[in-house]
């Protein structure tokens, strides 16, 4: 489907406000925001710098923070996997529509604090107290009854803390290198440790002084309640690359390491495929994902694809014998050119607004196992690397990674890059590497694969197959805020970026793969 962009009508009369962000090093970022003076977000803005508000000042709640449901489910049985998928489904279009609600009565919430509870809040844990019921049933018809899930039915304001450092850009998960995996191994998939040493370095020296001086020098103008329609970015989001220090460390391959690698060349979906379900977290439900993805690969994926419908579909690969599918979520302009999905789901009614950029270059690489050999993936496996909720579930499962080409040995998780001029922007997805040898997916999507150690071993009972690495890159003019699509509530932090794989490789192509990589070959 081929998309037509128009230009707001806000655009057409004014485009010429932008703010500056300037931060150390010499870097720019323009937020070009596309409203008339006194109108809308635009106007807020204005009061803001009229009145010389400070990006921090005070903690304004920004959004609705709800635990995550499927992270407390046992294992689902496979007979009530459709029913529970569907309810989980049904609980984030209820924290969306609740956004809504906060987001159009803020200003009331600000004067009265009470009424986001009796308003909001409240009808939202009955909601979610109702669904988490059904979730039960439908589990119990088949399986022991869990138990406790009603704790994890209330929800909370929160703010967005972006201004605060955090100590999240440690390079662990996957970020750089894919095989340190620091925390994304076996026990929940906490990211510390690996990386301290050079990360956290990073993290409090070149992001601290590229933050807080941008926040210091320029950051009213990008303050809260700009970026897409009032909903993000935001100043803090965004760091100099060049104030970044290098993390990067690849695990040393020892002698029985698969050397090889496979490239499969998909296409940079020129084709314009995009919707916003999500057939692996939310499969037979429209706008499961509230976001919209970009599709390489097979062109049957939507909501309602089984695995027959992907057997049988289309594919951009080169190599038709590669049918699998590979989606992301799509990554916007801050110009004013509103897309055809400006009045949809997934796009302007999931508040991801802005002009869709075509990636300048994708390329897909599978890779081996830095210790051993690699055993070749099931057909219809499905891998999910990061969490699209990172923002309010935390960074455990967040595997974001952020770089400019020239800088990829800085990989950022919780920030955008600002790229130097000649520069462009890099997102890289390091795929879990290591499968249980049983399931195809998992009840979290999650437990069936995993990451390898530091050192690239696989979690007790789990095998080595070849890791994909996805390297997508955008081509962003110089000076224009950008931000990845986003659950609403998300307030597209870039920490919520995420990478989704189904393998519908036939047998002979993936024999073909594995053996290139054990054999140490590079194959295309």
């Amino acid at each position: 489907m081929r998309r037509t962009r128009k230009r707001s009508t806000l655009a057409n009369r004014a485009i010429a406000a932008s703010a500056a962000l300037i931060l150390g090093g010499g870097g720019l970022i323009a937020a070009n925001f596309y409203a008339s003076a006194g109108e809308g977000w635009y106007g807020s803005w204005q009061q803001q710098q009229q009145q010389q508000q400070p990006l921090n000042a005070g903690q304004q709640m920004s959004t609705i923070d709800c635990p995550e449901v499927a992270n407390g489910l046992p294992e689902v049985p496979g007979q009530a996997r459709a029913e529970v998928d569907r309810e989980l489904a049904a609980m984030d279009t209820q924290i969306t529509e609740a956004y809504q609600r906060f987001a159009d009565q803020k200003e009331q919430i600000e004067q009265d604090p009470a009424f986001a509870q009796n308003a909001i809040l409240n009808p939202l844990k009955d909601k979610r107290v109702a669904a988490i019921g059904r979730i039960v049933i439908a589990i119990d018809r088949s399986a022991q009854r869990p138990s406790g899930l009603e704790s994890l039915a209330p929800c909370s304001l929160r703010a967005d803390d972006t201004t605060q450092v955090k100590d999240q850009n440690d390079g662990d998960g996957q970020n750089g290198d894919g095989q340190n995996g620091d925390g994304q191994n076996g026990d929940g998939q906490n990211g510390d440790g690996q990386q301290d040493q050079g990360g956290q370095d990073q993290d409090q020296g070149g992001q601290d002084q590229g933050q807080n001086q941008g926040q210091d020098q320029g950051g009213q103008g990008q303050g809260q309640g700009q970026g897409q329609a009032g909903n993000g970015p935001v100043a803090g989001d965004f760091v100099d690359i060049q104030n970044v220090q290098p993390n990067v460390r690849n695990p040393r391959k020892l002698s029985g390491a698969s050397r090889g690698s496979f490239v499969t060349d998909c296409g940079r979906n020129e084709n314009g495929k995009f919707n916003p379900d999500n057939v692996i977290v939310a499969p037979g439900v429209s706008n499961g994902a509230h976001h919209m993805h970009d599709y390489v690969g097979n062109q049957a994926n939507d909501a309602f694809a089984s695995d027959d419908d992907l057997a049988r579909g289309q594919t951009t690969c080169r190599n038709q014998g590669d049918k699998s599918t590979y989606f992301w979520p799509v990554l916007r302009l801050q110009n004013g050119q509103n897309e055809n999905d400006a009045n949809a789901d997934g796009g302007g009614n999931d508040k991801n607004v802005g002009e869709i950029l075509t990636p300048s270059q994708v390329t897909m690489n599978f890779v081996g196992n830095p210790v051993s050999k690699v055993s070749a993936m099931p057909k219809f496996l499905r891998i999910i690397t990061g969490d699209a909720k990172a923002f309010t579930n935390g960074d455990a499962n967040a595997n974001a990674s952020w770089s400019c080409t020239g800088f990829e040995d800085r990989q950022l998780k919780d920030k955008y890059p600002i790229c130097p001029q000649g520069s462009q922007v890099v997102r890289t997805f390091k795929f879990q590497s290591c499968w249980d040898g049983q399931n195809t997916d998992s009840a979290n999507h999650r437990t069936h694969v995993a990451f390898a150690d530091q050192n690239g071993r696989c979690p007790n009972g789990f095998r080595a197959i070849p890791q994909l690495v996805q390297r997508i890159v955008y081509d962003i003019p110089q000076g224009t805020v950008f931000a990845v699509d986003s659950f609403p509530e998300q307030l597209h932090k870039p920490i919520t970026d995420h990478g989704d794989f189904i393998n519908v490789f036939n047998n002979r192509l993936m024999q073909q793969m594995v053996s290139c990589i054990n054999g140490g070959r590079r194959c295309a």
